[in-house]
């Protein structure tokens, strides 16, 4: 994948349960993972967005990566101020070791 591609700068966070010092209880709060990742992003087509909401009716983009072990669905995407839900990650059809694509809603996610 050449470098140039991958122009933005992403953060990628995790949830995390805090607890709360005053009552206790456990609080879900968002942690940074990977600050400053490289990747590309790319607002879906009008085609590609009528087509997506058959199944992802909130899929508004596709980010794509390099390969990260241990990243996964469940994690956010930050880029400039927006969040971005991942709906899934696919794997290159050569290795699947090389980058993800990622289809993206976007939104608030608090856990």
């Amino acid at each position: 994948m050449p470098a140039g591609r991958l122009r933005h700068r992403i953060d990628i966070q995790a949830r995390q349960d805090v607890q709360d010092p005053d009552t206790g209880e456990m609080v879900p709060s968002w942690a940074t993972v990977w600050p400053a990742v490289p990747a590309s992003i790319e607002p879906l087509s009008a085609r590609e967005f009528i087509a997506a909401q058959a199944t992802q009716s909130q899929v508004v983009a596709r980010i794509t990566l390099r390969f990260r072990e241990g990243l996964d669905a469940s994690m956010r995407i930050i880029h400039k101020g927006t969040v971005y839900n991942i709906a899934g990650l696919l794997p290159d059809k050569d290795s699947g070791l090389e980058y993800f694509t990622i289809p993206v809603s976007q939104g608030v996610n608090q856990g």
